[in-house]
Order: structure tokens, then C-alpha cells, then sequence
């Protein structure tokens, strides 16, 4: 067997897989569950029995994503549709909006590029850095993990264009077997263009399909005939409007014994029985020639149409004016998924993409009944698909998952080595060599002989939040008391002290509460998110990672009786990724806000997202208040969740007392 070899894709003589550690998913929100659902998903959980199926929706690289959907649905996708990034380094670039001043009236929203995270460009880097060698590899690992994800009766549907087709259906034949290759469809995907004078326009994508045995979910697929073909051939109409053709009853195959008999004074072979001729002579379905040769009517409304071939012409690509046009650059119609997923699904059937983009998958597979589990690295993508998915009337509750604690912890583990007298000594050293990698980072100096504090920079202490837990009130308190003494000890002590805490996450609560004690204390606070891309290499080594101040929201309530009221008043965010043209165009806090969603009696196991407002390309305005009336009496936990323009979010939690 001819093999395709790359480099990179054998060292020391074996041949290099795609990582294989399986991480446990995070839920961090639910989407459109009830009170009553929530209810019984917890009592379901209580009593340890197995809770009920929810889509999911999960933010992270794929590269970790599909090892850790391995445990629970090796062998259980019944559809996989995957369109991958095509060598553009516009792949993760999306067009972000600065929205109109609310109180001006004018239509002056400004949009601005927002270029890649530097995970996003890791990503890139991963599937592009070493170019085709580095691509191959990429498609080698993710064709394997999708393999073992993969159903015996599914499909695997690979999106692709003319830059990689050819390289990769090379991949996916050594992976799947020459012998599983199904369809090479062409999809023309745009109108003619491009300089003709040297070269044919280049207007269609290719899309490989794939099984993994003959007994694989079929559904003929069929498009509507031609005008002129009806015009030609369904010529005749009944008096109540339907059309109808004629086709002949002579049977084209002349060795059929049992059907050759005498009709109406005719002796052929027919193509029904005697019984049958009769009954469609008594419904008036025949209609003679004058030899007295029967032809039957084939009515029009009674065809399914021409079965789907290959090539696919009808489905025109998105524009601009289009309704489904989210201004996602790789977003694809809901007319091509619906097609793949109706062809190779059934209702209640598993559909994965873990490339979801701009949301078209999970959508169509919202709307068709199936089941859906959909996956993106950029964040945006995740933003927006949710909110796509929000706007399907009837959607079912979903889940949106990451990996969080869980890798870090790998990362913490793999980055860090040990050699520690037992478990415990070894796990201290990383916890030491971790904070002294961060405090690298952050350009701070080490600061030994404190608990809760790890470092200094510019006069100001630091602390690094662990990588498996969230920085809390309490965690604040501890700081801020032995910040005081830090600086208390110092010969110039300050009449104030400065504290910078750095953290991957942060307990809901915390920043107004945190804020409010370290005013307190007469300590002035400052929250950075330690990002993701201190868990990238090259981005470490390029200097690449920025910490970012976290959001600031308010927000106030009113209630009456059980009536409550919140209403967003102030939102600040960094805007460093912002640029200065786009970032003159804010004139209120409200242009930073997308998108924003309640959970009205968090219980403090998952975000519930209960009520939601969001921006849309229709409906570009956000209301900035919501209301809920409580069934009964009694104090609850609200928490505001708010996603800014860049795709992140900030929350708020508030307690009310229901009389």
C-alpha cells in the first residue's frame, strides 16, 4: 500500500498519536432548564442514578476535547461533520461590533477586526506552524480520535477546499481504509469569480465522506426536477389542479411469464398484475391510446424528485442580505447540514462537530432532533453559537463545558517536575515552581516567608491563585491581613497597602465583596486573570501573555412582594483589544455589553441560565433590565452573568429576601 509520510509523523521508527489524556468536562453554565428539570437533576444525581441527556456545547482545543469525550462515546456518534481551518490565517479573526450610543439615536455602530488569542494562534501555530508537515500530522492525530468516537453505523463528513482536499483524503484513507470511502462531494459554495484571464474561477469546497462499515445510516436525499424537465414531461392537469405525466404499463423486461396476459383485447407483458390493472382502471388512473395501450398517471406531488447525486449546485452560499448571515466568517448554510444530517441521522441520533464556528451544526441538529455535542476553541464561537441556539424557539436545555481545573492540573504535572520524598512533598514542589513561573510572567520579584503572599512588583504584593480553585472572599481577607503586615514591617510603610491577585478563576461574589473589604482595610485590589496562554510554550517564549483586569459590573435590585427587579447600571471592562478608532466610538457602558442572562436561585452548583437578552444582526438594542416573580417566600442567590463584546464574560451575585 502506497503510504503518504511527513515529517513528524514517525520519530524513532513509531509512529506519533494525538495526546491521550482523558480530562473530566466542567459544566459552567445550564442553558433553558427549568426549575422543575433543575430539581429533578439534582434529586437524579443525589440518588446516583444516570441523569438525562444534555446537548453540549464545549469551549476548548480539540486537541484535549476529543480524548476526554473517549470514556463516555467511543463508538457512539452516529454523525461527525467537521470543517476545518483551510490554511487562512484569518481562521480565528472575527468581526466584532462596537454598538450604537443608546441615547443619541443614530445608527453609529462601528465594527473593528478582533485578531486571535494567543491559544487561538497556538492552534494555528499547532496545524500550520511547520506548514503542510505540521497540517498533516494534525489531520493524522484528529482522523484517529474521531475514528474511535465514531458509531458503527456513522458517517464522518470532512469539509475541506482546494488548497488541502488532496492531502487529506490521503490522511483519512490510511486511517479509515481506502475501502470506507464513500462520496466526493462538490458543493459550489460561491458565484463565479476570480481573474478568468489566467486560471478558472475557483468556486466550490469538497466535502469527504466516510464510514466505518457497509451498514452505515442511509437516507436517500432528493431535490425538486427541473422547470423545463416538468414543463416537457408533466403536461397534463386534473381538474382540481394536480399534475400529472404519463408512463407506459408495458413491462421493459419481456421474460416475466406471470405477468403476460391479455388487457382489454392487448396481449403484452405489463408491469402489473391483472388485479392491480384493475384497480387503477376503476380509480381512473389509466388512459388509453387509441391501439388501446394503457398508460398510468405518475402525479407530480406524488415524486420525491431527482435522488441527490454528487455534485451539489443548489444550495447557494450566504450573503450579506441573507437571514442566517451572522457576519461569522466560515459560517456555512443550514441548508448544507441539514442535507448531511437528514442523509446520515436519524431523530435521537449523536451528531459531533468539533469545529463549530459560527453554530450551523448544532443548530440544524437542534431543529432536526438530534442529539448534538459541539465544540470550538475561540470563545467567540462559543458565544456565538450560544446565542444562535437561543434564538431557536423550543431549543432544548444544553450545557456549556470546558476542561478548566483539569488541565491545568495536567499541565501543572507535565510542566513542572518533582522528585519529592512522597506524593505530597512532590506536589508542594510544583505548587512552589508553578507561582514562581507565573510571578516570571508577570515580571513580579519572589517573595518567600508568606502563606498568601508570593511576590512584589512595583511596590505593590502579589498573590497566585492556585490552578485547580477559585480565588474567594476568604482568600481575599487572608491577603489583605497579611499584606498589612508586610508593609507594616517595612521601614516606609505606606498609609496604603497594594495588592495584586492573580487567578485563573474567581469565586462569583468576589469582586464588588472583595473590593468593599479591601476598602475597608484601606487596601486598594487589583483581580488578574492569569490567561490560558501561560499553558502555551510559544507564547510564553515570545513574551506573548497579558494579564487582564477583571470586569467590573453593577448592578441594582428592586422587589416588591415577590416581584424583583434587576437593572444593569455600570460595566467596565479593559479594552486593551479594542482598537483606538473603534474604542472612541464608546460613549456608554451598555455599547460593552452582548449579551447578558440571570440565574434567579443559584444553588451554588451551576450557572442556570434562566432569562437572557443578547444582541442580534435583526435586533442590534439590549435591554438592560429583567423581572421575575418568585412562586414562594424566601432568601435567594441571584447571579448576573454579563459577556462583553470580546466573548467574556463577568458576573455579579446579589441576595434578595422574598416576603
Amino acid at each position: 500500500m502506497t503510504e503518504l509520510i511527513w515529517e513528524g509523523k514517525y520519530k524513532d521508527g513509531k509512529r506519533q498519536g494525538p495526546v491521550r489524556i482523558a480530562l473530566p468536562f466542567q459544566t459552567i453554565e445550564t442553558v433553558n432548564e427549568s426549575a422543575q428539570d433543575r430539581q429533578r437533576m439534582l434529586e437524579l444525581f443525589a440518588a446516583g442514578r444516570e441523569r438525562e441527556w444534555r446537548n453540549r456545547l464545549i469551549w476548548g482545543d480539540k486537541k484535549y476535547v476529543l480524548p476526554s469525550l473517549l470514556p463516555e462515546f467511543a463508538g457512539k456518534v452516529g454523525l461527525i461533520y467537521i470543517d476545518p481551518p483551510f490554511d487562512t490565517g484569518a481562521d480565528f479573526s472575527y468581526r466584532a461590533t462596537v454598538p450604537d450610543e443608546p441615547d443619541n439615536g443614530q445608527d453609529d455602530a462601528t465594527s473593528f477586526i478582533k485578531e486571535p488569542s494567543i491559544l487561538e494562534q497556538k492552534a494555528y501555530r499547532d496545524t500550520w506552524g511547520r506548514g503542510l508537515d505540521s497540517y498533516l500530522q494534525w489531520s493524522y492525530e484528529t482522523a484517529l480520535l474521531l475514528r474511535e468516537l465514531l458509531s458503527e453505523t456513522g458517517s464522518l463528513y470532512v469539509h475541506l477546499d482546494w488548497r488541502v482536499v488532496h492531502y487529506v483524503k490521503t490522511v483519512l484513507d490510511e486511517v479509515l481504509g481506502a475501502d470506507r470511502f464513500q462520496n466526493e462531494i462538490v458543493w459550489q459554495r460561491s458565484l463565479p469569480h476570480g481573474n478568468i484571464y489566467y486560471k478558472f474561477g475557483s468556486s466550490h469546497d469538497t466535502i469527504l465522506r466516510y464510514s466505518l462499515t457497509d451498514n452505515f445510516t442511509w437516507n436517500p436525499q432528493f431535490v425538486a426536477h427541473r422547470e423545463e424537465y416538468l414543463r416537457d414531461f408533466y403536461k397534463f392537469t386534473e381538474p382540481d389542479g394536480r399534475r400529472y405525466r404519463l408512463i407506459s404499463c408495458i413491462n421493459p423486461n419481456p421474460n416475466r411469464p406471470n405477468l403476460t396476459y391479455e388487457w382489454r383485447g392487448v396481449k403484452r407483458v405489463w408491469k402489473f398484475s391483472r388485479e392491480r390493472m384493475q384497480r387503477m382502471h376503476d380509480e381512473g388512473l389509466l388512459v388509453y391510446s387509441k391501439s388501446n395501450i394503457p398508460s398510468y398517471k405518475g402525479y407530480l406531488d406524488e415524486m420525491r424528485g431527482v435522488p441527490m447525486q454528487d455534485i451539489w449546485t443548489d444550495i447557494p452560499p450566504l450573503m450579506g442580505g441573507s437571514r442566517e448571515w451572522i457576519e461569522y466568517p466560515t459560517q456555512k448554510p443550514e441548508a448544507l447540514l441539514e442535507r448531511i444530517i437528514k442523509a446520515s441521522s436519524n431523530e435521537g441520533d449523536l451528531v459531533l462537530d468539533c469545529f463549530v464556528g459560527s453554530g450551523t451544526a448544532a443548530a440544524v441538529s437542534e431543529k432536526l432532533n438530534r442529539r448534538w455535542i459541539a465544540c470550538d476553541l475561540s470563545r467567540f464561537a462559543i458565544h456565538t453559537t450560544r446565542k444562535r441556539l437561543l434564538g431557536i424557539i423550543g431549543i432544548t436545555p444544553f450545557v456549556v463545558q470546558n476542561l478548566g481545573k483539569y488541565e491545568r492540573q495536567a499541565w501543572q504535572a507535565a510542566e513542572f517536575a518533582a522528585n519529592g520524598k512522597n506524593r505530597l512533598e512532590e506536589q508542594r514542589q510544583r505548587e512552589i515552581a508553578y507561582r514562581n513561573f507565573v510571578l516570571d510572567l508577570y515580571h513580579s520579584v519572589n517573595m518567600s516567608g508568606n502563606a498568601w503572599l508570593h511576590g512584589t512588583k512595583g511596590g505593590r504584593v502579589v498573590h497566585v491563585g492556585a490552578v485547580d480553585a477559585p480565588v474567594t472572599l476568604t482568600d481575599v481577607k487572608a491577603i489583605a491581613r497579611e499584606a498589612w503586615k508586610a508593609v507594616a514591617s517595612s521601614r516606609d510603610s505606606p498609609t496604603k497597602a497594594g495588592m495584586d491577585i492573580l487567578g485563573w478563576e474567581f469565586a462569583f461574589e468576589l469582586n464588588e465583596l472583595a473590593r468593599q473589604v479591601a476598602a475597608e482595610s484601606r487596601i486598594d485590589v487589583a483581580f488578574k486573570k492569569i490567561p490560558r496562554e501561560v499553558l502555551d510554550k510559544k507564547a510564553v517564549e515570545q513574551g506573548d501573555v497579558k494579564f487582564f483586569e477583571l470586569g467590573a459590573l453593577s448592578v441594582q435590585v428592586k422587589h416588591e412582594s415577590r416581584d424583583v427587579i434587576l437593572a444593569l447600571t455600570d460595566f467596565a471592562i479593559p479594552t486593551d483589544d479594542i482598537p483606538a478608532e473603534a474604542r472612541k466610538a464608546i460613549k456608554h457602558w451598555s455599547q460593552l455589553v452582548d449579551y447578558w442572562a440571570v440565574d434567579w436561585d443559584f444553588k451554588n452548583d451551576t450557572f442556570h441560565n434562566q432569562w437572557q437578552t443578547y444582541r442580534t444582526r435583526k435586533d442590534p438594542k439590549i435591554e438592560t433590565q429583567a423581572k421575575y416573580t418568585y412562586a414562594e417566600p424566601g432568601r435567594h442567590t441571584i447571579v448576573v452573568k454579563v459577556i462583553d463584546i470580546l466573548g467574556n464574560d463577568t458576573t455579579k451575585t446579589v441576595e434578595v429576601d422574598v416576603k
